[in-house]
């Protein structure tokens, strides 16, 4: 069975705990469900199934019946505190813990890396700026930057990338390293979701800090079907994708940019339900 660390999602461990205890003994659901302190013989199954959850005490028990111990029993609490996270602050802190768990005894998260680089938007600014600029120190980088950033922002996004395989450094200058991080997980949704404010609200002070020349804003207002929406879609996927080619075979990088591809609904779909009807 995968160590706790590979799992962001606490029922999924605790399935898969139960098929492999059940694959070579007689354990059964009500063993389990027992030797964790609850008196219902089907909770824990309810539990894994999504009809119920666990409470903090809850996961204290049963993180202790599966035989966990130190910083993975604190990772396996913090996982369904993750889990249950009301909002995306909540979560974003509750899985910068067991990143942090994870990192302190040496162990790898899955998608941790991703996570990571999602989660600033100096990252990808970076990633761009350091190999085009060779010799130069962290303090220089950071002076390219339009928004405030600090040597040490860049010298820890540096490191970081270099870590995480996406830089590479010769000497005193740095390539990237042809690898992608998407965002599959929810941990990583969740830092894809914070980029994403950052990047608008830097979209909105562009409007008043640049010149027309510098930069381009334009909009169209429209009403559409759900079928238009995911043609919609399909265009502005092959956009992308055209213009990250036309970015791949550039000659060189004088200025880094950010394109925002943004579609969104500024009315509810009509409730036909209450919809009048003529008698």
């Amino acid at each position: 069975m995968a160590p706790v660390t590979e799992y962001e999602d606490y029922r999924i461990y605790m399935q898969d705990y139960y098929n492999e205890r059940k694959r070579t003994t007689s354990f059964s659901w009500r063993e389990f469900t027992r030797a964790s302190g609850f008196t219902s013989p089907t909770y824990l199954k309810l539990v894994c199934e999504g009809k119920t959850r666990l409470s903090p005490q809850g996961a204290e028990k049963v993180g202790l019946a599966m035989g966990l111990a130190g910083f993975e029993f604190e990772y396996f609490k913090t996982m369904v505190s993750y889990c249950h996270a009301k909002t995306d602050q909540e979560r974003k802190n509750a899985y910068e813990t067991m990143l942090r768990l994870a990192s302190k005894n040496k162990v790898k998260i899955i998608d941790g890396d991703a996570f990571k680089y999602f989660q600033s938007w100096i990252n990808p600014v970076v990633r761009e700026l350091a190999p085009v600029m060779p010799g130069a120190t962290p303090g220089e980088i950071a002076k390219r930057f339009c928004q405030v950033v600090s040597a040490g922002e860049v010298r820890n996004s540096l490191e970081f990338m270099v870590r995480a395989g996406l830089l590479k450094k010769n000497g005193d200058a740095y390539e990237q390293v042809d690898k992608h991080l998407k965002g599959v997980t929810s941990a990583v949704s969740v830092a894809l979701r914070y980029m994403h404010r950052e990047m608008a609200h830097f979209a909105e002070e562009a409007i008043i800090r640049y010149a027309p020349s510098e930069r381009n804003f334009t909009g169209l207002t429209m009403g559409i079907s759900a079928e238009d929406y995911e043609k919609i879609l399909q265009e502005l996927d092959f956009c992308r994708k055209r213009i990250a080619q036309i970015a791949l075979n550039s000659r060189g990088t004088e200025r880094v940019y950010r394109l925002n591809l943004q579609l969104f609904p500024l009315t509810w779909k009509e409730d036909k339900s209450n919809a009048k009807t003529d008698s």
